[in-house]
């Protein structure tokens, strides 16, 4: 089966979110009003809702030694992707929650992962594993 995911979340405004999901990851901006919009996160959709009411972080998450932010989404992408946008992040000069770093060396699930968040303060991880095969193994 091969389907989309999608995810609805809050943003403080539709301009400044559509500079960061836009603009800085490439995701292409689809339907849109002054309240949401709607965009191609990497063959999903994402959809970024004007709100007031944003939840502050949470870094109750633990992963192997790191306190990651709860909650948080991303996307899982091949060493290319995750070099092009780990770079447009460093272009644009924003600042990693969790700077990109290789976890589980040797093991299944190894992994290379960054943290950073949006212009509304919403945490994001992306992933590339060394092996695609062990997203879903456990170790």
């Amino acid at each position: 089966m091969n389907t989309a995911f999608h995810f609805a979340f809050k943003v403080k405004d539709i301009e400044s979110t559509v500079r960061f999901y836009q603009d800085i990851l490439g995701c292409k901006k689809g339907r849109s009003t002054k309240d949401w919009v709607d965009f191609n996160f990497f063959g999903h959709q994402l959809s970024a809702h004007v709100s007031e009411n944003r939840p502050p972080l949470d870094f109750c998450g633990f992963v192997e030694d790191l306190k990651v932010p709860i909650p948080h989404f991303g996307c899982v992408l091949d060493p290319k992707h995750f070099e092009i946008i780990k770079e447009r992040l460093q272009k644009n000069e924003l600042d990693f929650i969790i700077k990109p770093q290789n976890r589980y060396e040797g093991q299944h699930g190894e992994q290379q992962t960054m943290f950073v968040l949006d212009f509304s303060d919403n945490s994001l991880e992306f992933k590339s594993y060394v092996d695609a095969k062990h997203v879903f193994v456990e170790n």
